[in-house]
């Protein structure tokens, strides 16, 4: 079959980056907290990317980047990632990146290759860049910590995928993340309530967990709850 004109295909690294507390904050805070927010990390985005290139879409509160190469998406992605760490008033992060064929439409992408990016940024834990081998491969050839997870099944994908956890910030401690907000301790001038528990930002994350402790997904889990 003749490929339309329209259409063009190429390998290229693909990837999701997110805020894993954003609908909290919003249901929390109110919408106005949550715009605010989510300006500072569409800020730090375009600031952190200025010399590689800017997110080719927005999807709520996700930007879904493209690169040529693993190598220039693991220099981006490590610029962007470690700035939104060190910016207080952000939550923590979370990002999927995988790399091969592409169709590009209309200034979109499209296919497989797109599709595990976002289940793998779906898998992946607050402060988590979880990725394919091209990616982890270019990582490691830049000393950086990488750790194997192996194979692992992605929702409406067949098959398992092995994936690799790339340290290109800070790793962060799951019981300094507030349940709620996913913001990570130092950043608050709030503490524990007691001395063991969850960490909270705030005392409105406070009671808004006790009120209702199963509406915020596991630390550590799949991404069920943004």
């Amino acid at each position: 079959m003749r490929q339309n004109e329209k259409y063009s295909s190429a390998s290229t690294t693909v990837a999701f980056v997110d805020l894993a507390g954003f609908s909290a904050i919003a249901d929390v805070y109110g919408d106005a907290s949550a715009i605010y927010i989510l300006e500072l990390f569409e800020d730090w985005v375009r600031t952190s990317l200025t010399d590689y290139q800017p997110p080719l879409k927005w999807i709520g509160d996700e930007a879904m980047l493209a690169f040529p190469d693993p190598d220039l998406a693991i220099q981006a992605l490590g610029t962007l990632l470690q700035s939104c760490r060190n910016d207080p008033r952000l939550p923590l992060t979370r990002a999927g990146v995988n790399h091969g064929p592409i169709i590009r439409r209309d200034g979109d992408i499209f296919g497989s290759t797109v599709n595990i990016a976002a289940r793998i940024a779906a898998l992946a834990a607050p402060g988590q860049l979880l990725a394919t081998g091209p990616i982890s491969d270019a990582a490691q050839a830049r000393g950086i910590v990488v750790k194997n997870l192996g194979p692992k099944a992605l929702r409406s994908v067949a098959g398992e995928i092995e994936l690799f956890e790339i340290e290109l910030a800070p790793l962060v401690d799951p019981g300094w993340i507030d349940p709620v907000c996913k913001m990570h301790a130092p950043y608050s001038h709030y503490k524990r309530a007691t001395g063991e528990g969850h960490w909270f930002c705030s005392r409105l994350c406070e009671e808004a967990y006790k009120k209702s402790p199963q509406t915020y997904s596991p630390i550590d889990g799949d991404r069920s709850e943004n």
